[in-house]
């Protein structure tokens, strides 16, 4: 019996209120869990597991991390008690072979990066998940060579979930109820979108050279929520159509372009 080859997905995650909030992106995510395959298991890149050398959940009952402040308490409340999967991890330690990639049995678990998106796409939490660090020591591309490497697993019944934000710049969030956004977050996320399908040689792709365009710096003051993009840009076999089930840019600053690969 073969098994359907699952798309790979990452999603701009914007906002944890998102969590609560019933808007445009929700809903997309929510459309995305009803329309695709289901998947037999979750592999997620979370732009808030950022760290020094990679890492991978292990455990069987991973659970829900509320990395952030200053929301209401019915956030905090929310849980995503989603099964782990040990023996995902092992694969993924193999796949990523050479690389030393330390299997977490008790330490981390799911970030809002992860069970934010995943809580309005899959919300009976029925489906296992485990969840890879991002390497915060290592280059661009790097972290698309890894996607590569990861790709097998979409014809092994995994959905590779990226989450993360192309333009992710706190410091200059427009609060005030004015979300105009700013010209340097446009184009930027526009040069995303025009070389979503590029093909050639990685050291060479547009998007893992992302800080060489004007807007770059602006737009991604901290790389880690940008690189989970790249993760699913390797994943890509360059033949299957690459698409955008959101877009756009809210609060001057916070880009939630989502691209989909298969």
């Amino acid at each position: 019996m073969t098994t359907q080859r699952m798309p790979a997905l990452f999603l701009g995650h914007g906002s944890p209120m998102n969590v609560l909030e019933d808007n445009i992106y929700t809903r997309a995510w929510h459309a995305l869990g009803e329309s695709l395959p289901r998947p037999k298991a979750i592999l997620a890149v979370s732009a808030h597991w950022f760290t020094r050398g990679t890492a991978v959940t292990a455990m069987e009952n991973p659970r829900t991390i509320h990395d952030f402040g200053g929301f209401p308490q019915a956030l905090f409340d929310k849980r995503y008690p989603a099964p782990g999967s040990p023996a995902l991890a092992k694969r993924v330690q193999e796949l990523l072979s050479p690389v030393n990639v330390m299997a977490d049995t008790s330490e981390w678990g799911f970030d809002h990066g992860t069970w934010g998106v995943l809580i309005k796409m899959y919300p009976d939490a029925d489906i296992p998940v485990i969840q890879l660090s991002i390497d915060g020591t290592q280059p661009p591309e790097y972290h698309y060579e890894l996607g590569k490497k990861l790709a097998i697993l979409r014809d092994e019944g995994v959905m590779i979930v990226a989450s993360g934000n192309v333009v992710h710049n706190l410091r200059m969030v427009k609060w005030d109820g004015n979300g105009e956004p700013y010209p340097w977050a446009i184009a930027f996320e526009k040069y995303v979108k025009d070389n979503l399908s590029w093909k050639g040689d990685a050291k060479d792709h547009p998007l893992v050279k992302f800080m060489e365009h004007e807007g770059g710096a602006l737009s991604n003051p901290s790389p880690d929520h940008y690189l989970p993009l790249l993760y699913i840009l390797g994943a890509w076999d360059g033949a299957e159509p690459i698409t955008q089930p959101t877009d756009g840019i809210v609060m001057g600053s916070l880009s939630m372009l989502s691209v989909q690969a298969g």
